[in-house]
């Protein structure tokens, strides 16, 4: 991917080229690969001061010699102020969930590694062995490396997940309200300030001046926790598009509210709840409370008989998220 977070100049932009077909084609979708690789770069002593709390907590989850050498793998191919990072990293069927992306990033063709690793390695005197394995398609290597991203979103992404992606999720409701009540053009626009949409070009600040030509194929918009700033894209044209974007900012439940409501709930109860504070899946709320499907989905039938949670349908997805009653009682007033 093309990370080129660090614009030099407020000037400098993405014009983003939108034909009718491509506007048939705007849809919004989360993406945890994605916020695995941009997670490992604000777990870096360089990130932005607003995961300040968050890479505390990150950090000290971060133990033992195997993690971070998981750390150190993702780092490495996809350092946090590099202009560039493989596309490989972050495949398309990410946005079906995290196994799905790992087995396509298993999948990714020999020529292909090559080429992205060439080119993200092109100015480094000495390269590891186990990168030129990489380049060399070794599936070894690829699995190796899905292991280690697996890892990583499970010690510091999913645990900030009931908060982190209250946000995310607040985000995208309110991109498919606009959507839906307004078509593609109003859900561009939703994205002011941060984005222009000034028909039939999607402007956003970035590192160059650069023109994308979307030609029919559409954009996928994913709002992500850990993108800071400014949006991030694929650098391969020729790909499938992607614009990830900071996810604006939700209310959440603090470390406190989990504590006065696990005498109330029980503490895997009260975890539920919090997480609910986000639209979820059943599957993302099992992966966040590292349960079995069929446990999530009691505790929250449960939370739903009393009144505390609702289930609603959204696109193709079956959503969870907490009623009026729900919200009341996790953030009070």
């Amino acid at each position: 991917m093309s990370l080129l977070y660090h614009a030099v100049n407020g000037e400098l932009m993405l014009r983003i080229h939108f034909t009718d077909r491509d506007l048939a084609k705007v849809h919004v979708a989360t993406d945890p690969l994605w916020d695995t690789v941009l997670a490992v770069h604000q777990l870096s002593a360089g990130g932005a001061a607003a995961f300040s709390a968050w890479r505390r907590r990150a950090a000290a989850a971060v133990t033992g010699a195997q993690l971070a050498a998981d750390v150190r793998m993702v780092r490495l191919l996809a350092p946090e102020r590099a202009g560039y990072f493989p596309d490989f990293l972050t495949p398309a069927s990410g946005r079906d969930g995290m196994r799905a992306g790992l087995d396509e990033l298993c999948r990714t063709p020999h020529r292909r590694l090559a080429e992205e690793l060439t080119t993200a390695f092109a100015r480094h005197h000495q390269v590891p062995g186990w990168i030129h394995e990489l380049a060399d398609g070794r599936a070894d290597r690829l699995d190796r490396l899905a292991l280690a991203m697996g890892r990583v979103h499970r010690a510091v992404v999913a645990p900030a997940w009931s908060c982190g992606m209250a946000a995310v999720e607040a985000d995208r409701a309110i991109r498919l309200r606009a959507l839906r009540d307004r078509g593609a053009e109003g859900l561009l626009t939703s994205l002011r300030p941060l984005m222009q949409w000034e028909p039939p070009v999607l402007e956003t600040p970035y590192p160059e001046r650069r023109d994308l030509y979307l030609d029919g194929r559409g954009l996928c918009l994913v709002p992500s926790r850990f993108c800071w700033r400014m949006p991030v894209a694929l650098a391969d044209p020729a790909l499938p598009q992607v614009l990830v974007y900071p996810a604006a900012p939700a209310e959440t439940a603090s470390d406190g509210d989990l504590r006065a409501l696990a005498p109330l709930l029980g503490r895997t109860r009260a975890r539920v709840l919090a997480a609910l504070d986000g639209a979820v899946t059943t599957g993302e709320l099992a992966a966040v409370l590292s349960v079995s499907a069929s446990s999530a989905s009691e505790h929250v039938a449960i939370l739903r008989t009393a009144g505390l949670a609702v289930t609603r349908r959204v696109d193709n997805r079956v959503l969870h998220s907490l009623s009026p009653l729900g919200r009341h009682l996790l953030h009070g007033g």
